[in-house]
């Protein structure tokens, strides 16, 4: 694309940092860049990174990061031309994208039709089949009343899982081992997708024992053209909150990655996808793996696949919103990543919050090591937001040095005046079954978090 069409400044609807890596790859790319802040982000260095920097609300989400009418006119005075949401927030809001597009800003990310036919989880399911993905076993469509439930049962298989449609991070979700459960869990699923969504339908899957998490991430132009950038293993989870990722997968073969990434792209293809984003499958034990849901937005793990393939994810997303072709050619990890996520949490007392004034911060370096982060000492981790602080990437030849130069780094890592993951990650790379590759999403379940 000519230099003159591309944006001339972006406004980045996103904190922390998220913000901060968007900020520095558009100013490698000679990108101006606004960033939006509430008033407990005063302070936070995507606001000094920035070119400028827009007050948009008081602490609570809903009162400034979930703003649209305070993020659209920041975009206004400041004449930017395109906003990119980040991950969170507004990034899978069809509604933002949509008044953005009216407003003739580019919203870098999927269209407001992509986000709708995505967003939706069993209308997700229902284009994945008719485009030859595999998906669970379950219901067609959105199931009507307990009774409808437990008449499907049987045929799924037990266990089954009922979920919510609009649901996300494990509410409004149950697994039923047999039907004299199913009444009370169906009745408890549906009041808690109510309160948490404003929508208590659900629909039903087979639960799949002993399964892995693995996501694939892919990129799709505006001319139609897909590509996958391989895997990454997300199983390391605590009540569907990924802990640590890593690519490629211990669980991987070369013919199981080559299934799964046509998979994708026949999904990306399904939505005519836009932008970059993730298909997540559920992959058991027999190497079997099934649609879960995609993802239209850029991860918070999207640092490994760039470490193991050297490529820019959020420099691609703002070429293909620029309306840059891609290659479509299908890139595979040449190295090994590790991804841990260091959260203001106390891994000894439930992972309990921990916000509050950092008094000392060492971060570690050397060969093979990346630390994406927005903190500082002397900066304070507000309590109204997502409680990461941090994410080490380590980067290496085999995952054993990768494991190896993890440890290292961790032990370098030093975060005082709060309480971190450090300590949990640590014992993590050190414990048998996840040196070994053998680990599933159920691995935290049997993990030791005594003191």
């Amino acid at each position: 694309m000519a230099k003159d069409k591309m944006f001339k400044k972006i406004l980045v609807a996103n904190r922390g940092e998220i913000a901060l890596r968007i900020i520095r790859t558009c100013r490698e790319m000679g990108i101006l860049t606004v960033a939006v802040y509430s008033t407990a982000d005063r302070e936070s260095l995507h606001v000094k990174f920035a070119d400028e920097a827009v007050c948009i609300g008081p602490p609570p989400s809903k009162d400034s990061y979930l703003n649209i009418p305070n993020i659209i006119a920041a975009a206004e005075i400041t004449n930017a031309d395109a906003i990119h949401p980040g991950y969170g927030f507004l990034s899978e809001n069809s509604k933002f994208s949509r008044i953005c597009a009216e407003h003739k800003i580019k919203f870098i990310g999927a269209t407001p039709e992509q986000i709708d036919s995505m967003g939706d989880k069993s209308n997700a399911k229902d284009t994945m089949k008719r485009a030859g993905v595999p998906c669970i076993p379950g219901s067609e469509g959105l199931l009507e009343s307990a009774e409808q439930a437990k008449a499907l049962a049987p045929e799924v298989g037990y266990p089954v899982i009922i979920k919510a449609t609009a649901g996300g991070g494990g509410r409004g979700m149950r697994i039923v081992w047999k039907e004299e459960e199913l009444d009370a869990l169906y009745e408890s699923a549906t009041k808690e997708a109510e309160a948490a969504f404003g929508n208590g339908a659900l629909y039903m899957e087979k639960y799949i024992e002993e399964p892995r998490h693995i996501e694939i991430q892919i990129a799709g132009d505006q001319y139609g053209k897909v590509c996958h950038l391989s895997e990454r293993d997300c199983s390391i989870q605590r009540r569907h909150q990924k802990l640590m990722e890593e690519t490629p997968s211990p669980f991987m073969t070369d013919e199981l990655r080559e299934r799964m990434g046509e998979a994708a792209c026949k999904a990306a293809a399904a939505v005519a996808y836009e932008g970059v984003g993730t298909v997540e499958f559920l992959v058991d034990k027999h190497r079997n793996f099934y649609f879960m849901e995609m993802n239209t937005r850029i991860q918070v793990e999207h640092p490994i696949t760039e470490e193991v393939i050297d490529y820019d994810l959020i420099r691609e997303q703002i070429l293909i919103a620029a309306g840059v072709p891609i290659t479509g050619k299908n890139y595979y990890p040449q190295l090994h990543a590790i991804e841990c996520r260091i959260n203001a949490e106390d891994p000894f007392n439930g992972f309990r919050p921990s916000p509050g004034k950092i008094t000392v911060l060492h971060t570690p370096g050397g060969h093979g090591i990346r630390v994406d982060s927005h903190i500082y000492a002397g900066y304070t981790i507000p309590p109204y937001y997502d409680s990461m602080v941090a994410k080490l990437i380590t980067t290496a030849q085999t995952r054993e040095e990768a494991i190896a130069k993890m440890r290292r780094a961790l032990s370098e890592f030093v975060i005082e005046g709060v309480k971190t993951t450090i300590p949990f990650h640590l014992r993590l790379m050190n414990e048998e079954n996840f040196i070994k590759g053998n680990y599933t999403t159920k691995y935290m379940e049997s993990f030791d978090l005594s003191e």
